[in-house]
């Protein structure tokens, strides 16, 4: 760093230097999720399935996953700033890709290219912020940059319905554009890179454990999107991946502990709050994207809402985490950020429990008032867990840690949502299994309810074909029902989750 530089750096705001660093970290959170909801419309330009589809989300999360992990290697390869402003050029780049894309193997090149480019965004952002503000403003710092992590994976289906509605799905790809420029001047002109964040001689790469992360993640996620489909370990082919998978694991955390130089520190992990606050981040991830990603299902499934109002209604958790983004900048420096953990854990799992009471007939604010507590929790906990994993590491130690956090908090998100799918689908044949006995003649209130329909449709029609829509719409309703109770259950499982992993904070240590 320059002389010039040097004093650049120490006069400028910091907020200021914020702005493209938040930039890029909303771009990468939003492009998680703003593709679910114009899946159906992509499927049909590209006269492919719907379950082909979901490679579009899938091809973008490995990619990204197996680059985290990495960042800090090459952040050593070739100076921080400068594979903050490549990783950023290539997630523009392959955006564009992407929305020109006019077949299925074009889009994947894009989704996984936007993947490679997103993939160092995320940690180098992170430890950015940690450098750049004093330990007095950085509470408020990382309640900014929670905020972001959290607001844009939940703004994603409702901005990409209304542009796919209004526009045409390229353009949830293509809006990428200007704010990637804008970064990037942004980045060229306000980011500088402290002595350990400059180029290193003499770095190597480890091959390797490159490979074996790679086979890792890939094969975890092919499991984790199709074992629900594949009826899991009941299919030999989801044993087989999960058996390479669990190998190579073993294999890349092997080679990392040996490795003279190895492309992932691990031995961060002997860090206590750097342990605990990560397995709980893993556990907070997996709730915020499974429920994230299940509630405009259910909404669209079973109370008939369309893709841009299904994503209209996570709004109110977007508010939540505003609310929390706030309360935790003012809150933490006087309660302190252990007791804002557990009181968004507690909150947490209010919101899951409320959940868990709904029913078809609710209305908007029966939905709204939980989400908001999702939301609530979520950044109050999150934000100050951040803080807290990250407190007691070293400057030269805060890419790598972010780095390792980011691709353990990915992995908690994938398999959250994928237990997530399949608990409903579980829970919703044993509750099933359950009603369907009340299905008889020996029962009054079915009897009943059957004569009752057959009546209302023999005005339309003979009395045998009316008796057998009267015993349609009954099994219909059943079914309702029984998917009905796939999702509660799910629901009150957030809720447990969220307040067992409690003890696990307690484990952390205040910053001194």
């Amino acid at each position: 760093m320059t002389t010039q530089e040097i004093q650049t750096q120490q006069t400028t705001n910091p907020w200021i230097i914020m702005i493209p660093v938040m930039l890029t970290v909303f771009m990468f959170a939003l492009d998680e999720t703003i593709s679910n909801v114009a899946l159906p419309y992509m499927a049909g330009t590209f006269s492919i399935s719907h379950n082909e589809s979901t490679w579009i989300i899938t091809s973008y999360l490995v990619a990204s996953g197996i680059i985290i992990p990495t960042v800090d290697f090459f952040c050593k390869l070739m100076g921080r700033k400068a594979y903050f402003l490549l990783s950023v050029t290539i997630f523009t780049f392959a955006s564009v890709l992407c929305g020109l894309a006019t077949s299925m193997p074009m889009m994947l090149l894009g989704r996984i290219l936007q993947g490679i480019g997103g993939g160092g965004i995320m940690p180098i952002a992170q430890a950015v912020i940690f450098e750049i503000f004093p330990k007095e403003k950085l509470s408020k710092a990382m309640a900014v940059f929670g905020l972001g992590v959290v607001v844009a994976p939940i703004m994603g289906p409702a901005l990409g319905g209304w542009i796919t509605e209004n526009w045409s799905w390229p353009f949830i790809y293509f809006i990428n554009l200007p704010f990637g420029f804008i970064a990037l001047s942004l980045i060229k002109k306000y980011v500088y890179d402290p002595p350990y964040a400059r180029k290193q001689a003499n770095v190597t790469m480890d091959y390797q454990g490159f490979f074996f992360l790679a086979v890792w993640l890939l094969t975890l996620q092919i499991v984790l999107d199709k074992g629900n489909d594949a009826d899991w370990f009941g299919a030999a082919w989801i044993c087989k991946t999960f058996a390479i998978s669990m190998l190579a694991l073993i294999a890349f955390v092997t080679i990392q502990i040996k490795h003279p130089k190895p492309l992932v520190d691990l031995s961060i992990l002997k860090n206590g709050n750097f342990l605990f606050g990560t397995i709980t981040s893993m556990v907070l991830m997996g709730v915020m994207m499974a429920s994230a990603a299940i509630l405009p299902s259910m909404l669209q499934n079973l109370m008939g809402y369309t893709s841009f109002l299904s994503g209209i209604s996570m709004m109110p958790r977007g508010a939540g985490c505003l609310l929390a983004s706030v309360l935790s900048g003012v809150l933490s420096p006087k309660v302190g950020e252990k007791a804002l953990v557990i009181a968004g854990l507690i909150i947490l799992g209010i919101g899951g429990m409320m959940f868990g009471e709904i029913n078809t007939h609710i209305s908007l604010a029966n939905i709204a008032i939980p989400n908001f507590l999702f939301g609530l929790g979520m950044v109050l906990a999150m934000v100050p867990l951040i803080n807290l994993s990250c407190s007691t590491l070293k400057n030269e130690q805060q890419t790598n840690a972010a780095g390792v956090q980011n691709l353990l908090k990915n992995t908690g998100a994938a398999i959250g949502t994928s237990l997530a799918t399949t608990m409903i689908s579980r829970f919703s044949q044993i509750h099933q299994h359950m009603l369907v006995k009340n299905l008889n003649f020996y029962n009054p209130a079915y009897t009943d309810k059957l004569d009752s329909l057959t009546g209302t449709f023999e005005k339309l029609t003979d009395s045998n074909m009316a008796e057998y829509m009267g015993q349609y719409q009954i099994y219909h309703e059943m079914l309702q029902q029984s998917t009905l109770w796939g999702y509660v259950e799910t629901f009150r499982y957030f809720a447990v989750a969220a307040i067992i992993i409690i003890p696990l904070v307690f484990l952390i240590r205040n910053r001194k």
